[in-house]
């Protein structure tokens, strides 16, 4: 009978011991700041090591469409990047090197068989006429460096209750937009739509971005699916990724002029 009411007391405190817990997730949830949410949030995107295949579909404003598959290598958190195409066959084997967060960013042609380096401003430019900036795609750390970040009220995004957080570029920053509104889901902790505002207008519209198809990959959330529309072009792309690892263990010279051409 004592060893009864002892398991009853125990299963009693644990009860009371995982409500309390829960109260004060919730309770943090509500206090967490927008430094807080975008740093989790940056984490969440931009693991150790990544390695993956991708599929990029381009919508043009007369409808047409242009599709290309590459694989993708990033190290230090997205601090190194790579990209290999594989299709179509006119940029097979072209490679794209981004370093410290696509300040630095390196193409290789296979045809010439010569690496160029790309200016620094090259990193506002489209990748290969795109709706996606090589910043969009390489610049990990953008949203942490440079920007200054509110907490809005929360709401709901594509049916999902988010963080609201509006972004402020900093005065001293060359980053690509003035301003930038996103809604983080919150269970999550992955940007659901991302709003970025042009450059020179903070109240101009430029482009969306909508993540959707979140999975749990290697215990990483993961979108799955990217579709980027650019507001004032009337063009939109799609990012789809079609298999990703996160437990690996890529080499530093992959992220060289000499691992771009292998």
């Amino acid at each position: 009978m004592n060893h009864f009411t002892n398991l009853l007391k125990t299963i009693s405190c644990t009860a009371v011991v995982l409500y309390v817990l829960a109260i004060n997730s919730r309770l943090h949830a509500q206090d967490m700041t927008a430094h807080e949410i975008i740093n989790i949030m940056t984490e969440t995107m931009n693991p150790d090591q990544s390695q993956g295949k991708m599929k990029m579909t381009i919508v043009t404003t007369s409808g047409q469409e242009r599709t290309f598959e590459y694989e993708t290598f990033s190290k230090n958190q997205g601090e190194k990047s790579l990209m290999k195409y594989v299709k179509p066959t006119r940029v097979k084997d072209q490679s794209i090197l981004m370093l410290n967060n696509a300040d630095d960013i390196w193409v290789y042609f296979p045809r010439t068989k010569r690496v160029r380096k790309l200016a620094t401003h090259a990193k506002k430019q489209k990748v290969e006429g795109s709706d996606f900036s090589y910043e969009d795609m390489g610049a990990s750390n953008t949203f942490i460096d440079e920007y200054d970040a509110i907490r809005q009220n929360d709401e709901k995004k594509e049916g999902r209750q988010c963080y609201k957080l509006e972004l402020t570029r900093k005065s001293e920053s060359s980053a690509s937009y003035s301003r930038i509104v996103m809604w983080v889901e919150k269970e999550y902790m992955v940007p659901l739509v991302i709003d970025y505002y042009h450059e020179d207008d903070p109240k101009l519209w430029e482009k969306q971005l909508i993540c959707s198809d979140i999975q749990l990959i290697d215990d990483i959330y993961t979108p799955m699916k990217f579709v980027m529309y650019n507001k004032l072009d009337n063009t939109q792309t799609s990012m789809e990724i079609i298999e990703v690892s996160y437990k690996i263990d890529l080499p530093d010279d992959l992220f060289t002029e000499q691992g771009m051409q292998k």
